[in-house]
């Protein structure tokens, strides 16, 4: 008789087989990492930097593990001692502390920032002499009724091996085969009460005091080392001209951005500390990441190298590049995220032409822009989605399977394009113009790094799928309003809504340049859609939705900005170019607005005022708007 003990073990056995399955599946299909990607890592894994997701205010030794982290004691007669011992920035908080960041080279050589809390403010600043740190922690104004206390303890990270001790009035910290001394610059002079529990120099904070590993330097010396580094920093910046200060801003955004995930033991940069403190340790978006490495081709191949691979290294056993990927192994198996991977690792092999990048990231490409026909295509549009039987299934994510899944899929999260649209439970019922523009992209990209690599019938199939899908893009031209169009595919109506993504055609060479100059002519430049001083909004200025200026309704974005731009680059009229020039132009000073006056990087920026800090939904230090200024910066494509 078949009982439930039978079940179970039926259950059992074949949960088990399925299991062993899977391992099986992901072994075979793990894409092994070539030797010249295993060496970029190993250099970018040397060395002191701000590894550490969780403060900005510690400095780690790669790849021992070895950390050294500043903490603030606030010390008061009137009862309201408090210790800080993180700093994150971007806080937004009543009594969080605030972080204005100042200049953090790539490989941490030079970093400084200011930090106010509780009436507190410090600067900070740190630099390396060969293989050793140095940290100068300088009181900029007190608010307090007695001095504070710099609290600069030391300890291994992420179970690496190694122990710090105090041995009289040093630091020791000692690993397999290396033993590193940490010194203050002078001896305690005031006990302290701080929640820690491992060693710990406790550093009155009524002037400058500072540490360093190596060898005991005074004040005097570290100041010098610090003026040093500093005057280099800023050096290498001028080099871009007129541009150095934008250079300089991309690179600390990155400097700052950029983290060792010890699960995966990669260095790579996410989009915000923050972000990745909301998602359990770090999250890695798809075209964000993309575009991090876009920003870091600047002046760090090794580090666009990394953004590129690593998000590539998120993909989906269903064989696309997850909408998000987060600590914990967690994936979005039911949608990705707008397709810029191949115009990325192509404008990244034209700039350093290492033919090894390709072979290292083209399978993954190819089998992406295969899922999409397949799995986004309605009547021969595409169409953005969410599938609601994807496995394995984030029990966190109430999205999959519907609307707001394929918006998320769109990463235009809440655009009032979106607002009315079907959805067939995996399907938007929309026929997307800019799903479109950047798929017909991704196919010519791809189609040229298949011809670089030899691979001649793919890159027949990748031609034969842009042109199939240009001639849809045609379809979707509207003659009357001089644009293209979304289409509701339920009753074949076109879409009221205009946003930036009706530009992305211009990525795909499908309109000729009489219909760019009235593209640009009738929306891009026209003030009472988009133009201003103030550009590109996510939706046009005229459109119910932009006064709500949240998200995607009405704020500006850098990607956006950025893709239009590229798209311009395609034609030579001179109303394309002029419109290329001054959105450029445009951009930068929107970026740099906030940047010279708070030290923010905004997730998304105000379209109708100089304070984007007006909503609590744009992030205040997230990598990719520092995309408003790459545009601006003479050596791009």
């Amino acid at each position: 008789m078949y009982t439930q003990r039978n079940r179970l073990s039926f259950v059992r056995v074949l949960f088990g087989l399925l299991s062993m399955l899977t391992i099986i599946w992901t072994i075979a299909t793990t894409h092994a990492a070539p030797a010249e990607y295993v060496a970029v890592q190993n250099r970018l894994q040397r060395g002191w930097n701000t590894w550490d997701t969780n403060t900005v205010i510690g400095h780690v030794l790669l790849p021992q593990g070895l950390e050294i982290r500043l903490g603030i004691k606030r010390n008061s007669s009137e009862n309201s001692d408090a210790f800080l011992g993180t700093a994150l920035i971007g806080r937004q908080g009543k009594d969080d502390e605030q972080v204005f960041p100042g200049p953090h080279s790539f490989d941490g050589s030079y970093t400084e920032l200011r930090l106010r809390w509780r009436g507190v403010e410090l600067k900070v600043q740190t630099a390396h002499v060969a293989e050793d740190l140095v940290m100068l922690v300088t009181p900029v104004s007190n608010g307090t009724t007695q001095s504070p206390t710099a609290v600069i303890s030391a300890g291994m990270l992420w179970n690496q091996p190694g122990v710090v001790t105090r041995e009289e009035d040093a630091l020791i910290a000692r690993m397999s085969n290396q033993q590193i001394p940490i010194f203050a610059t002078e001896r305690e002079t005031n006990a302290s009460t701080a929640p820690l529990t491992g060693p710990y120099f406790a550093l009155r904070l009524d002037h400058a005091v500072g540490i360093s590993t190596g060898k005991r330097r005074d004040v005097k010396e570290i100041e010098s080392i610090v003026t040093e580094a500093q005057r280099a920093f800023a050096d290498r910046s001028m080099k871009s001209g007129a541009t150095g200060e934008i250079r300089g801003a991309i690179e600390t955004v990155l400097g700052w951005d950029t983290i060792y995930d010890p699960s995966n033991k990669r260095v790579l940069s996410p989009v915000s500390r923050i972000w990745n403190q909301n998602w359990g340790g770090y999250v890695v978006f798809d075209w964000d990441t993309f575009f991090a490495a876009s920003m870091a081709a600047i002046d760090n191949r090794d580090l666009a190298y990394a953004n590129a691979i690593e998000v590539l290294n998120e993909t989906t056993s269903a064989g696309f590049v997850p909408n998000y990927s987060r600590a914990a192994g967690w994936k979005s198996s039911d949608r990705s995220e707008p397709p810029v991977g191949s115009i990325t690792i192509l404008a990244l092999y034209r700039r350093f032409h290492d033919r090894w990048f390709l072979d290292a990231t083209y399978e993954r490409l190819l089998k992406w822009n295969e899922w999409w026909p397949r799995n986004r295509d309605v009547r021969g549009y595409l169409v953005w989605g969410s599938d609601p039987d994807a496995e394995p299934r984030n029990p966190d994510d109430s999205s999959v399977g519907t609307l707001q899944g394929a918006r998320y899929e769109s990463g235009l999260d809440n655009s009032p394009m979106y607002d009315h649209v079907g959805f067939d439970g995996r399907l938007m019922q929309l026929a997307d113009v800019g799903l479109m523009g950047l798929y017909i992209a991704d196919c010519d990209a791809l189609a040229t790094i298949a011809l670089e690599l030899g691979h001649r019938a793919d890159a027949t199939k990748l031609q034969a799928r842009a042109n199939r899908y240009r001639k849809s893009l045609k379809t979707l031209w509207d003659e009357k309003s001089h644009i293209y169009r979304n289409k509701d595919l339920r009753n074949n109506e076109l879409s009221a809504s205009i946003s930036p993504t009706l530009f992305y055609p211009l990525l795909a060479k499908a309109p000729n340049a009489e219909q760019v100059d009235a593209m640009l002519r009738d929306h891009l430049l026209n003030p009472n859609e988009f133009w201003g001083e103030r550009v590109i909004p996510s939706i046009t200025r005229n459109d119910k939705a932009f006064a709500d200026q949240d998200y995607w309704r009405g704020r500006i974005w850098g990607p956006m900005n950025y893709l239009v731009w590229l798209g311009l680059n395609n034609y030579n009229t001179p109303l394309a170019q002029s419109a290329r020039r001054q959105l450029a132009e445009r951009s930068a000073a929107l970026f740099l607005e906030e940047w010279r006056t708070k030290g923010h990087v905004h997730e998304n920026y105000s379209a109708v005022g100089p304070d984007s800090d007006t909503v609590t939904t744009s992030d205040r230090f997230y990598h990719w708007g520092a995309l408003l200024g790459l545009i601006a910066m003479p050596d791009q494509p």
